[in-house]
């Protein structure tokens, strides 16, 4: 009677985490395989009430496992310095087909992204809850950047426009590979032109071809001519 009563709040206790992130997703590592390259962190799952199922004469609770984490990324001007205050937002546009349809209801409304604003280091976080259905998440959406930097312009006289507006990605977790995969569009790369002035070195006074004039040689004399007369001085002449 002893052990089970030691055993008892232990079970109770488990089945309290399944709310929150599952007993057993709680001692299992989220992703194994990352092909996100830095751009997905601080993955997690959880579980939320997501409706309800009729099951005869009963109405059950229906809960659905939710992907948490964030999309980071970092913001530059063109000289590669950071800039802060920077929006990001990211908006879902569809999701893989879905044979049940009321899983796809709960896709369409459970998928959410919060906006990110850059920091002093120019770094910005988009947090994402996104739906487990079928043991995978596969969502399509775009990346925005700074979205409402014209009205900002007009208002404050100052913004920061974006080189590239948007940007598509996908988003794919499986989860009993625990793989994740997030893949980006075509990505516009902007260049600019660089180049170098050359400048000839305009020639010294009194030089002939930029060459210095000897030491001592009187201003106008050519170069070599100044040891011609070396001897006037102590009445050798003629």
């Amino acid at each position: 009677m002893k052990r089970f009563l030691l055993i008892c709040p232990a079970l109770s206790l488990c089945a309290g985490l399944v709310l929150v992130s599952g007993c057993a997703s709680a001692n299992k590592k989220v992703v194994q395989e990352d092909y996100a390259e830095g751009r997905l962190v601080d993955l997690s799952i959880t579980e939320k009430l997501t409706g309800n199922r009729e099951l005869l004469f009963v109405s059950l609770p229906r809960r659905t496992e939710f992907l948490d984490g964030y999309i980071q990324g970092v913001i530059t001007d063109y000289d590669d310095n950071p800039v802060q205050g920077v929006a990001v937002r990211a908006v879902a546009s569809g999701e893989t087909q879905l044979e049940d349809m009321e899983s796809r209801a709960s896709v369409v409304a459970g998928t959410s992204f919060d906006p990110g604003v850059s920091d002093t280091n120019g770094f910005y976080r988009v947090r994402f809850s996104l739906p487990i259905i079928g043991g995978k998440v596969d969502v399509r959406g775009n990346l925005l950047y700074n979205p409402g930097w014209e009205q900002e312009r007009d208002n404050l006289g100052k913004a920061y426009e974006a080189q590239t507006k948007q940007s598509q990605f996908r988003l794919i977790y499986e989860r009993k590979k625990g793989r994740i995969i997030f893949n980006e569009g075509i990505r516009k790369t902007v260049v600019r032109v660089a180049t170098t002035t050359r400048q000839r070195a305009a020639p010294l006074p009194g030089t002939e071809g930029g060459a210095a004039p000897a030491a001592g040689a009187p201003v106008g004399q050519p170069a070599g001519k100044a040891d011609d007369d070396i001897f006037k001085g102590f009445g050798f002449g003629p």
